[in-house]
């Protein structure tokens, strides 16, 4: 049946925030109702706490967004829910590799999803970055980039909401050319410093797409995120108070994180239904 015929779509949300306060979460629920309404389907989301309590969605559902969130990707591979959460897309990529599967199961990997997800495909060197990444920045797309459904609509350079204290690096190109994969797009030029450029954006496969950035995050939870007391204090403590303002103008501008956050996430949406809808 197509989705056409049938109207609804089980989206699964992983929670990979391990209880930390965040807007992350908020926002990926808002694009999901927002969808929802635009396109007259029924959603029924289902959201996991993977880290807390080592929850994982089992295979009944169709979209799958796994979060962002806090630590270090490379210290928790022995943990409990790291290898639960490997374990899940184990199981994500058996159904999809799966020619009776009945339809294929759509993912997207969010910052620490996507370095996750990085160190798992063994796509790139995963490592800690000589200074935290904090703020709006623009992102260069690369060719494939521009040929992106999930980008279509964006400009060259767009702007993302960067939050990390690790990378990807050093891609594997050979294996990524093995599994049809492609690198979409990458971090600002530095030229003042000695480092390569790390990795912002993966097609993985047809049905699986990652990014560094948060394509989630919106201009006004930001905002008003970033000017309460704890926040505020914690970015003037840690990156000054010249980050904190450019940040917040930055917000401000309709063609930055607002345009990223109303194209990357509903695109996806978009594509993995209609993807569906020619093979069902």
């Amino acid at each position: 049946m197509s989705w056409k015929e049938k109207r609804s779509v089980k989206v699964a949300i992983l929670d990979l925030y391990d209880g930390h306060a965040n807007q992350g979460m908020r926002c990926i629920r808002n694009i999901l109702k927002e969808w929802e309404k635009a396109n007259q389907l029924t959603v029924q989301t289902d959201e996991f706490d993977v880290r807390q309590r080592c929850e994982l969605p089992d295979t009944s559902y169709d979209i799958y967004i796994s979060s962002g969130g806090p630590g270090n990707p490379l210290s928790s591979r022995y943990e409990e829910w790291d290898i639960a959460w490997c374990h899940w897309l184990d199981n994500m990529e058996r159904w999809n590799a799966n020619p009776d599967a009945p339809q294929k199961k759509h993912i997207f990997f969010i910052c620490h999803s996507f370095q996750l997800a990085c160190r798992y495909y063994n796509a790139g060197l995963v490592c800690k970055r000589k200074s935290t990444s904090f703020g709006v920045f623009p992102v260069h797309m690369l060719e494939p980039g521009k040929d992106e459904p999930v980008f279509e609509g964006l400009k060259d350079p767009f702007y993302a909401v960067d939050s990390r204290d690790f990378q990807v690096i050093q891609p594997n190109h050979a294996l990524l050319q093995e599994r049809g994969a492609q690198i979409l797009c990458i971090e600002k030029s530095r030229p003042h410093v000695p480092y390569e450029r790390a990795l912002m954006g993966i097609r993985f496969s047809d049905c699986s797409i990652g990014t560094q950035f948060h394509p989630e995050a919106d201009a006004t939870g930001m905002s008003v995120y970033l000017q309460t007391d704890e926040k505020r204090k914690t970015v003037i403590e840690n990156h000054g108070q010249e980050k904190l303002d450019n940040m917040l103008r930055q917000l401000k501008d309709p063609d930055k994180i607002e345009l990223t956050s109303s194209i990357v996430l509903p695109n996806f949406l978009n594509q993995s239904i209609a993807i569906e809808a020619t093979t069902c």
